[in-house]
């Protein structure tokens, strides 16, 4: 069963709590913690590939194998038609004596026809679909970044969560250690119960945040295995990037990397694809041609009989208006969807690379110059009051104040680490784990 309350909770004071508050804690907490034991332990490259193949990626790829089959069947003329016909049956005098094939008077015939495209469509038809191929390929490729991006995000969410809830531990063991002592101390008579029944204060206010943290690395975990398609609950490596300003990319290499990026290719391709398909509506307006062959076969008549046929729509009062319409309407479309598309990279390309920066900074600050100061208050605060020369409260506030440091640090540090890996990801694809 996992132990939930400290000895400091042992209070009766306890009983103040609702019990399905506690039957809550136990429910939701209790079989992640159990599980979190025997959790793989995932680096982020790992991360990353498995994100490569998750669902969402394998979705993505089955439309590519789709848009592979809508090119094979652009890529093909019109089929010939077979037609089998039997007529001319004289019902009031009868079809005669003989063979049904050869000597019955029934008109029986064999015609072949075939249309032949005018225009050159389908060689426009195979470039629209070969532009939608290569738009399912660059969604294919988005989606792939897309997910990585949200499994790095969920990597460091979780690695943060493990580091947060080791500190909130010991925090806690910290705290009812305190407590503890001040026990001691108080049957010697050295302090009061005031300062005693702080103390616990203390102490359950720590066991209560390293409970909402456990529930907190549950949900990381979690969070990370929906995205990775594991079935457990993993843990990460406890690695973080090293702390650096990202370096911004000069104007030419930027618009490289906005035209690079899948999904501007993807918006191309679709205003390559819509453009054929205008083409294709343009060379409607030129009719396409049906020839046919008919060999017919009349007892009593004769037996080599042959029709010719030519038959073509006749576009009288209407030229494929509403279809070129529509298609002009796409092409449009197609042309403003890509032109947001290559604004939006640019202006995600710009906020990831402040971001990356000024996370970096904050990072920086918070590793460098907070925490050590708030060590160094803290180990002061310890000093001064083993001789008493600072009450109890300074010594808890130094404390709270140790403790938000290193979360703010943790806190800080991941937000470097998503911004860092968002911004490699979009820019420098190649360089990723």
């Amino acid at each position: 069963m996992v132990r939930l309350w400290s000895g400091a909770l042992s209070d009766k004071r306890l009983m103040k709590f609702p019990n399905i508050f506690i039957v809550a804690i136990l429910f939701a907490a209790g079989p992640g913690i159990a599980q979190a034991v025997d959790a793989p332990v995932l680096s982020l490259g790992q991360a990353l590939r498995a994100a490569a193949e998750n669902f969402d990626v394998a979705i993505a790829r089955a439309a590519v194998d789709g848009a592979h089959s809508d090119l094979l069947a652009a890529d093909h003329a019109p089929l010939p038609l077979l037609s089998v016909k039997a007529g001319s049956i004289d019902l009031q005098h009868g079809i005669g004596p003989g063979s049904l094939l050869a000597d019955k008077r029934i008109d029986k015939s064999v015609g072949l026809d075939w249309t032949w495209e005018r225009g050159d469509k389908r060689v426009l038809r195979n470039a629209a679909a070969r532009s939608g191929m290569k738009a399912a390929q660059s969604d294919f490729l988005e989606m792939r970044i897309e997910q990585q991006l949200q499994a790095q995000a969920a990597f460091y969410d979780l690695l943060a969560a493990q580091q947060s809830e080791r500190e909130i531990k010991a925090t806690a063991e910290s705290a009812q250690a305190m407590a503890g002592v001040l026990r001691q101390r108080l049957k010697a008579g050295d302090v009061s119960a005031q300062d005693l029944a702080r103390v616990e204060i203390e102490a359950i206010k720590a066991s209560i945040d390293q409970e909402t943290s456990s529930l907190t690395l549950q949900r990381a975990a979690m969070a990370l295995a929906q995205i990775l398609g594991l079935r457990s609950q993993p843990r990460v490596e406890e690695v973080w990037p090293a702390l650096h300003v990202a370096v911004a990319l000069a104007e030419s290499e930027q618009a490289a990397a906005v035209e690079a990026r899948p999904d501007v290719q993807a918006a191309q391709a679709r205003v390559d694809q819509a453009l054929a398909g205008l083409d294709v509506a343009l060379a409607s307006r030129k009719a396409d041609l049906t020839w046919g062959l008919s060999v017919d076969h009349y007892p009593g008549t004769s037996i080599r009989q042959i029709e010719l046929r030519l038959q073509m729509p006749l576009q009288v009062g209407y030229g494929q208006e509403g279809e070129i319409g529509r298609a002009r309407a796409q092409v449009q479309q197609a042309q403003d969807l890509a032109a947001k598309t290559r604004l939006s990279a640019l202006i995600e390309q710009s906020r990831l690379w402040q971001e990356a920066r000024i996370a970096a900074i904050k990072a920086s600050s918070q590793e460098f110059e907070l925490l050590p100061r708030a060590r160094q208050l803290l180990t002061q605060a310890e000093l001064a009051y083993g001789k008493g020369a600072q009450t109890l409260t300074e010594l808890l506030d130094a404390r709270r104040s140790l403790r938000a440091s290193l979360l703010d640090a943790i806190a800080c540090q991941a937000d470097f680490a998503k911004a860092q890996g968002s911004w490699v990801l979009r820019s420098h694809p190649q360089s990723a784990p």
